[in-house]
């Protein structure tokens, strides 16, 4: 079942900025470099960033860390790239809301990357950094997400090359939001077999699977509400490092954020519906049970107050005016038998006609 809340943080009262190790985090980042320009990219080993080469005029540097770096990293790339802070404190404490945040020597976003393991909804955060010539990014995953957008890089197709760090920085972004597709697809599958499932032979568990549908959705949408409206912040004309031509290709990505979320709405709503139509389900089946046994008990109280009464063996006498003459009477056994049944097969036919049975 997916948390609606994960996130590591310091304890309160800890000054800001403070960078901390967390249980079984620290030396689990596995760190890459790409230098590359319009003609060419060059792999970089990362032993620190000092020893990186300068990107002259033309080229982008792009970092990608997976997994998340231990303080020491992060204190070394927040000193070598002027990383503020604040920013390098967001990355160790993960679970942050989709958020901008620019400084005046970079652009920091933080997002979440919705994916699925083994049928369950997981979010890994994703933390990056736009400088005027690189891009730093950094996934708490163990899987890379951006391993097509490194293969389009170092194929030299497409426009990533030709243009500057900010236009890789939307071909993370995008990639990080179309991750979303997939799993509203299968979301999608699970309902529509749990909706036809519903209409054929609703059970117990069914109420379990919705509820942890509707727990994925709300959990989707918490976090891509917020990324649609920091998405519409990056096409501000007036941020620092992002170029014209790139609001165009941020818009597309936008459009897919609104697309997305309307999809987690319709979703929501379906999944509400079919809750609604399970417990209308589950109360009609209560009330065809209760209505059964309602015409059992029915029938049944005559024929109880007929056999309570002859039930009460009196001993004949015949000198007394309410003495019970059917205890002499050679067939009476079978008499009120007949009429017992009588009356039962009386009032179902009675039931039929005025259609309680139905």
């Amino acid at each position: 079942m997916a948390r609606l809340f994960k996130k590591r943080y310091h304890r309160p009262g800890t000054a800001p900025g403070t960078l901390a190790a967390h249980a079984g985090r620290e030396g689990a980042a596995q760190a890459t470099a790409i230098l590359y320009d319009a003609r060419k990219t060059r792999s970089l080993p990362l032993r620190h960033p000092k020893a990186l080469p300068v990107p002259t005029l033309g080229e982008q540097l792009w970092i990608h860390f997976q997994g998340t770096p231990d303080p020491r990293q992060l204190d070394e790339l927040g000193s070598h790239f002027g990383l503020h802070p604040l920013a390098l404190e967001d990355v160790a404490n993960t679970g942050q809301r989709p958020k901008l945040d620019p400084y005046e020597e970079n652009l920091f976003v933080v997002l979440g990357m919705p994916e699925l393991v083994n049928g369950e909804l997981h979010i890994v955060d994703i933390n990056l950094f736009l400088g005027a010539d690189f891009v730093i990014s950094i996934c708490e995953g163990a899987t890379d997400p951006f391993a097509e957008v490194r293969k389009r890089l170092e194929n030299g197709g497409g426009r990533l090359r030709q243009r500057g760090a900010d236009f890789l920085l939307y071909a993370l972004i995008d990639t990080i939001v179309d991750h979303a597709y997939p799993v509203l697809e299968a979301l999608g599958e699970t309902i529509e077999a749990l909706e036809i499932e519903l209409l054929e032979r609703p059970h117990r568990d069914m109420l379990g699977k919705l509820h942890t549908i509707k727990r994925e959705l709300i959990l989707l949408r918490r976090q891509l509400w917020p990324a649609r409206d920091l998405i519409a912040q990056l096409m501000r004309a007036d941020l620092a490092f992002l170029q014209s031509e790139t609001h165009s290709y941020l818009r597309d990505t936008h459009d897919h954020a609104v697309q997305i979320i309307d999809l987690i709405e319709s979703y929501r709503d379906i999944t509400a519906s079919l809750i609604d139509v399970y417990l209308s389900s589950m109360s009609h089946r209560l009330n065809d049970i209760m209505r059964v046994l309602t015409v059992i008990t029915t029938i049944f109280m005559p024929l109880t107050l007929i056999a309570g009464i002859y039930g009460m063996n009196f001993v004949a006498n015949e000198h007394s005016w309410w003495a019970m003459p059917e205890i002499r009477t050679p067939y009476g056994y079978p008499v009120v038998l007949l009429a017992m049944v009588a009356i039962a097969v009386g009032m179902l036919a009675l039931f039929r006609r005025y259609g309680w049975l139905k």
